[in-house]
């Protein structure tokens, strides 16, 4: 059954910080709805109403593009293990770039990752706990490297190349924000 709570509890945010996979969803007012999977040493529970996470290089921006047009985020946590558990947190996110002036003071919660592009801020409006009964259960076998060989071979120069390339806008054309035009 499902359950609403206003913030994170203490036994929730320990359940967060287990967890090898999230999943991240953004919609923008008119497009595609946008839902991800995270994964890595990637996010961090500031405080019970407050969530950040190191978003990493892919090949589209779109929770960027739909938090700048709308700030509207979910994040879903989900059970693999024998105890089953769908948590779900709502509210308003925003993107923190290396330009911004929070950049560094947030950055300082992560260990060094690959092709780090900016840290996604949620600020919790609400919690939602439900069953996960019928999820299956799967066990963890490890990271990737396959983004930091990536990245690597890249370089500077070539991620910042491959941003003006594929991240500056969203697949619905709009703006992600990434770049100073």
């Amino acid at each position: 059954m499902a359950k609403f709570y206003p913030a994170l509890t203490e036994q929730q945010q320990l359940f967060i910080r287990r967890q090898k996979i999230f999943f991240t969803a953004t919609a923008p007012a008119a497009g595609r709805i946008n839902l991800s999977p995270k994964g890595m040493d990637s996010l961090r529970v500031l405080s019970p109403d407050r969530v950040v996470y190191l978003d990493l290089t892919g090949s589209g921006n779109e929770s960027a593009a739909h938090l700048l047009e709308n700030g509207r985020m979910t994040l879903m946590f989900c059970s693999f293990d024998a105890d089953p558990l769908i948590l779900r947190l709502y509210g308003q996110g925003r993107a923190v770039k290396p330009r911004d002036a929070d950049w560094a003071s947030l950055r300082a919660h992560f260990p060094a990752l690959p092709a780090q592009r900016q840290i996604i801020e949620l600020n919790v409006d609400s919690v939602q706990t439900s069953c996960g009964y019928a999820v299956p259960q799967y066990v963890y076998a490890g990271e990737r490297d396959t983004l930091a060989r990536w990245a690597e071979k890249k370089g500077a120069a070539g991620l910042l190349d491959y941003w003006r390339e594929k991240n500056r806008m969203s697949i619905d054309g709009l703006p992600s924000g990434l770049l100073e035009d």
